[in-house]
């Protein structure tokens, strides 16, 4: 044997050994996973799109059939309410000639194109207040099982694995269509119980799941251009109110000339012009799913064209130092909640800018309707319709104002899943202290937003009603009454977070079922118990109604006790347990 060529010999059977291997794990990788390629091989963009649509229809089984359910009860709530208000068809020309010739009320419900059926007035009410809540029902969908995802580091996990680069995006959108079209759907079957003709309550269905399919494919954009969740969610909502402004602008103006155009700018001015029941457009509905799938797919290449976890839009960086309002625990609170607090602040000022504005038009809605009147008292106050109706304003300026104290109240559970707040925690920060710099946002910046929503509305009233810083200090002061029942939706929360963690959305779930109540129950004459059940209830009727401490303060210790239970609770468990 010649020993000159033995390491040679045994180079050659280690490589053959090796590739042999090779060969076995290749072998065993295919038979043991249907996704497995070659290597250097591109995988299918929408692999594992399957496994995740389980997965986001598990996560989602609680919060879709609570939009759907909502959603479809504002429709058949509107119904029954409208078929009280305006039995005869008297009544019913009367509120068409008052649409007509007040910009005002045309601004806030839009134009009405027909009078002779119940379903042109629901039709009426519903698709713009409607629509606009299905746009954010898509808007947090698609964010989501997206962006927020991806910046959690959990899609950079799936990603490395079995799922295509457009599987995330293609769940996220037909989780998001689909609830669109089982809400359509059922709203036809709703409208067709009530006894309305089958084209027009298709054609109501068809502008709902329509104008779904345009704000998700908007989103699937919005979700491409930033690094965070919370920005994505941000650009949804800007993107929202820019359309319903456009819409309040258009209808404003009317179809004699002017402005009216820009209505065809927003697809809740789409969807309004599709006129159910008074012609049915189908060609306006076909107009508003094709803009959806054409932004769609817009964010299907820039997504392609990106890095994962990046955006389109770059992300500034901090200084190199932390200033000293981010030195402690309460200046991180205030960096991290500040954003959505001025946000708020901002949306309800302006919205609140439009319900005041309208206050002088309001008895032109009404003509002289009784049952109307009754309903508005019920909602605000009892001297006087004018009153009465921006109580009622400030008391719906207050339901939305709770989404944004949940929101507030909801951070603390993010920043633990997340793994960020034991960085926090294991330092000189004690837990109390770490929980109480996040929740002086929901105490202190729940009275702040209602004291913008007070001053919007006063700003819109005095400019059309005259005595206007009276009606700014009046309003402002109405608004900042109305804060203690939005400190008991979030103290349930924060119950919620300290004492059952893994249940802690669910505070969405008592916003959800609050608002449902107090919105609803006056419009369909629930009994009182009922509607004593939300705390909007018991908020004095300001202006018009008499004014009462008791009732703020039972309230507010309510929220205390509500909050310490879940501070203690906290205190006690493990951080980021279930």
């Amino acid at each position: 044997m010649n020993t000159a060529t033995a390491p040679d010999a045994a180079e050659k059977a280690e490589r053959k050994k090796a590739s042999k291997s090779k060969n076995t794990l290749k072998k065993t990788s295919k038979k043991t996973s249907k996704f497995a390629t070659e290597p250097g091989a591109q995988k299918n963009s929408d692999d594992g799109l399957r496994v995740l649509l389980k997965l986001a229809s598990h996560r989602d089984r609680i919060m879709l059939p609570v939009w759907m359910y909502a959603l479809l009860a504002t429709v058949g709530g509107t119904a029954y309410s409208l078929k009280k208000l305006y039995p005869a068809q008297a009544d019913r020309d009367k509120l068409g000639a008052s649409i007509g010739t007040n910009p005002s009320l045309r601004a806030l419900y839009g134009p009405l194109y027909d009078t002779h059926t119940l379903g042109a007035l629901t039709a009426w009410r519903t698709l713009g207040f409607g629509g606009l809540l299905v746009g954010i029902m898509v808007v947090l969908l698609i964010t989501r099982h997206t962006r927020a995802e991806e910046e959690s580091g959990r899609l950079e996990l799936l990603g490395s694995g079995a799922v295509g680069r457009n599987a995330p995006l293609s769940a996220a959108l037909s989780i998001a269509v689909g609830a669109c079209f089982g809400i359509g759907l059922l709203a036809v079957v709703v409208m067709l119980v009530l006894g309305q003709g089958i084209a027009g309550a298709l054609a109501l269905g068809g502008c709902l799941f329509a104008v779904g399919v345009a704000f998700a494919g908007t989103q699937a954009i919005a979700v491409q251009l930033t690094e965070t969740g919370r920005a994505a969610n941000g650009i949804g909502a800007l993107i929202l109110g820019v359309a319903y402004l456009l819409r309040t602008v258009g209808d404003a103006a009317g179809n004699s000339g002017g402005a009216g155009w820009v209505a065809w700018l927003s697809p809740f001015g789409w969807i309004e012009r599709v006129h159910p029941w008074a012609g049915n457009r189908w060609w306006v509905i076909g107009v508003t799913l094709a803009a959806g799938v054409v932004a769609a797919g817009i964010g299907y290449r820039v997504q392609n064209a990106r890095d994962l976890g990046g955006g389109l839009l770059p992300q500034r960086p901090g200084p190199p130092s932390a200033g000293p309002g981010l030195r402690g625990v309460f200046g991180l609170g205030r960096r991290l909640q500040q954003p959505t607090l001025l946000g708020w602040m901002a949306g309800l000022f302006v919205f609140g800018i439009v319900m005041g504005s309208i206050a002088k038009g309001i008895d032109q809605l009404l003509n002289e309707n009784q049952q109307a009147e009754k309903i508005i008292g019920r909602y605000g106050g009892v001297r006087g319709l004018t009153d009465s109706y921006l109580a009622t304003a400030i008391s719906f300026l207050g339901m939305a104002a709770a989404f944004y104290a949940v929101q507030a109240v909801l951070r603390l559970r993010g920043e633990e899943t997340s793994g960020r707040a034991e960085p926090v925690l294991s330092g000189a920060a004690g837990r109390l202290a770490w929980a109480g710099s996040h929740l002086v946002f929901p105490a202190i910046g729940s009275a702040l937003v209602m004291a913008a929503g007070g001053l919007g509305t006063g700003v819109g009233a005095g400019w059309v009603l005259g005595d206007f810083w009276g009606w700014v200090g009046r309003m402002v002061k109405a608004g900042l009454i109305t804060t203690p029942a939005l400190w008991v939706i979030a103290a349930a929360g924060v119950a919620l977070f300290g004492l059952r963690p893994k249940w802690t959305s669910a505070a969405y779930g008592v916003f959800g079922l609050t608002v449902f109540i107090a919105n609803l129950g006056p419009l369909v004459n629930a009994g009182q118990w009922l509607v004593d059940l939300t705390p909007f209830a018991h908020i004095p009727k300001v202006p018009g109604g008499a004014f009462h401490w008791a009732p703020l303060v039972w309230m507010t210790l309510v929220s205390v006790v509500l909050t310490g239970a879940g501070l203690v609770g906290f205190r006690r468990r493990d951080v980021s347990s279930d």
